[in-house]
């Protein structure tokens, strides 16, 4: 009897703790319905609140598009646009979980025919290309047609920080200046949209039209699998393949980034695909049945994280075609965080082998260049491989202090096979497209380095983006570089160590550093000794891309100056070295 009791005050315990724990949840959901007469909801977000799931339903219409974001507690940080023009005189219902009715980011809530905001705001970059607002990570789907350049990338158009991929896309008739489209593609029932590539299919392989464009992605839901969706109006709206997941996932939890191109010699699609800390190879005769060829990777190069966006290019060397495996990893860049790999070897059309060369080799040392990949149908007459990264490093790419928007990408940089002296390398180095950029130049006389040399002015009404070209010659210095500086004792230094043999970046003193505890951190790069170092840096806001040697060496590094760099500062640690033939170039 009294076990029965016993178990009686139990049950009627834990019943009244589920009704206690309905209630509390119960408050902490709330609905709202809007009657729609503008063209945007529009959306309050601050960066540190806590994330939550919004669903929206339209007009009692499934599915439902479940967003996830950070709406404001006490105060927007900025705000985010719910397009819903398409329902003007209907109602939609929102729910919010973990929130209630009566916060003031629900009750905030506006409609309006408007979206603004401040797009020039300080630290957005003149001539690299950033999303219009919200936050972008890797560049995807990058494809060439009909005198345009397609540039798809990861994007989260509900706030600055990663959540809600969606393609983005804009195009490019340069490769410098961008035209913004409307999002290419959104998540669906199979999940999010994760990484991918775009080909344009001349021979109608997949049956929906003679040059059609296809997008091939990732569907990152439950578990990652592979989709396709394709474009005949040139990319500008987006039909998803009925028949999606065309690769289902194999019950591996990192499976993703495919990169597509079609093999002459083999007669067939290939696609690269991210496989844990490998790389798959699968081939396909139309785009949508995919055989599995082969793997690489094991015992290889750098493990030190997930393995992802690879990309599999042939390049000439010498008249032979050589093929370059590129592969970003997340952790194990050479200076912390994200970076590129890569690999030079040969493919049959089923299988790439490696050479033998002291891997890891990295496709930039710097620690902002991660998940680059190549532009596809680049035509023959012009030949080259086009690549272009996300311009930011996984350790603080949710904090960088800018405002409406997050990340910028690289300028475009053809890829070749260089020997650097010791060993072959992928170079990469601005396309010849960036030139056109150079407005103003202003020449300084060649200059012998003892001490210091200051040259305080580089350009007049400085706005923070310019073009440094010139040849360093060490003669006997053992340690040597320049710095750019401002009037506010902020510097951001690049040395070369002659007796080390490395080459670094150090941005500690460069202005804006302690968002995150990491940022600081320098950044080095093995440096093969030569006689004079041709050195090209892109500076645009707050980035610096440095080229050396035509990009045998390439380091990128964002930065954040609270004033614009203006001084160019030589400097010596024993010995002397030579500055020549310096052009100084201001931006258009």
């Amino acid at each position: 009897m009294k076990t029965t009791t016993n178990l009686l005050i139990l049950f009627l315990s834990l019943l009244m703790s589920a009704c206690s724990q309905n209630k509390t949840q119960d408050a902490h959901k709330a609905s709202a319905v809007f009657s729609i007469n503008s063209n945007y909801l529009l959306l309050p977000i601050e960066d540190n609140a806590p994330e939550i799931k919004m669903q929206v339903k339209y007009n009692d219409e499934q599915p439902v598009e479940v967003i996830n974001l950070r709406l404001a507690h006490v105060k927007a940080d900025y705000w985010v646009k719910l397009d819903v023009a398409n329902y003007k005189g209907s109602k939609i219902t929102i729910d919010f979980e973990n929130t209630d009715k009566n916060s003031w980011g629900v009750i905030n809530i506006k409609q309006s025919d408007k979206f603004e905001f401040d797009y020039n705001e300080t630290y957005r970059p003149q001539f690299h290309f950033s999303p219009e607002y919200g936050w972008m990570n890797d560049p995807n789907g990058m494809v060439y047609l009909d005198g345009e350049y397609h540039l798809f990338y990861q994007y989260n158009p509900y706030g600055t920080k990663w959540q809600n991929m969606h393609w983005g896309h804009a195009v490019s008739t340069d490769l410098n200046s961008w035209t913004y489209l409307p999002v290419a593609l959104a998540p669906d029932s199979l999940g999010t949209i994760f990484s991918g590539s775009a080909v344009i299919d001349v021979n109608n392989t997949a049956g929906f039209g003679k040059n059609a464009m296809v997008a091939i992605y990732t569907s990152a839901g439950r578990v990652q699998s592979q989709s396709i969706a394709y474009s005949t109006d040139k990319g500008r709206t987006f039909t998803k393949y009925e028949g999606n997941p065309v690769i289902p996932n194999p019950g591996i939890p990192d499976f993703r980034d495919p990169k597509v191109f079609w093999h002459n010699e083999s007669n067939q699609w290939i696609m690269s695909l991210a496989t844990k800390q490998t790389i798959s190879f699968y081939g396909s005769a139309n785009l949508k049945s995919w055989t599995r060829l082969s793997e690489f990777g094991d015992g290889i190069g750098s493990h030190g994280g997930v393995w992802e966006c690879p990309d599999l290019v042939p390049l000439d060397y010498n008249g032979k075609t050589k093929w370059v495996l590129l592969v970003s990893i997340n952790p194990g860049g050479p200076n912390g965080g994200s970076a590129t790999q890569y690999f030079i070897g040969d493919f049959d059309g089923k299988t790439f082998r490696a050479d033998a060369l002291p891997y890891p080799l990295w496709l930039d040392y710097g620690r902002d260049n991660y998940a680059g990949v190549t532009w596809s149908n680049i035509p023959e007459n012009d030949g080259r491989k086009i690549f272009m990264g996300w311009m930011s490093n996984w350790d603080y790419a949710n904090n960088v202090p800018t405002h409406n928007f997050r990340s910028a990408m690289t300028v475009a940089r053809e890829l070749k096979i260089a020997n650097n002296g010791k060993h072959l390398v992928v170079s990469n180095y601005p396309v010849s497209e960036t030139k056109t950029l150079r407005a103003l130049e202003s020449a300084k006389k060649d200059v012998v380095v003892e001490k210091e040399v200051v040259l305080s002015n580089l350009l007049d009404k400085n706005k923070g983006t310019y073009e440094i070209e010139m040849t360093l010659k060490p003669q006997n210095a053992g340690i040597f570089g320049f710095m750019l500086q401002n009037s506010k004792n902020e510097e951001l230094e690049f040395r070369f160590d002659m007796t080390t043999g490395f080459f670094s970046i150090h941005r500690h003193k460069s202005g804006l550093v302690d968002f995150e505890g990491r940022f600081a951190a320098g950044m080095n790069a093995p440096l093969v000794k030569k006689d004079a170092y041709k050195v090209r840096v892109l500076v645009d806001k707050a980035s610096a891309e440095i080229f050396i040697n035509e990009g045998e060496l390439a380091l990128t590094t964002i930065f954040f100056p609270t004033e614009v760099m203006n001084k160019l500062k030589f400097y010596t640690k024993g010995g002397k070295f030579s500055a020549e033939h310096i052009k100084i170039y201001q931006i258009k």
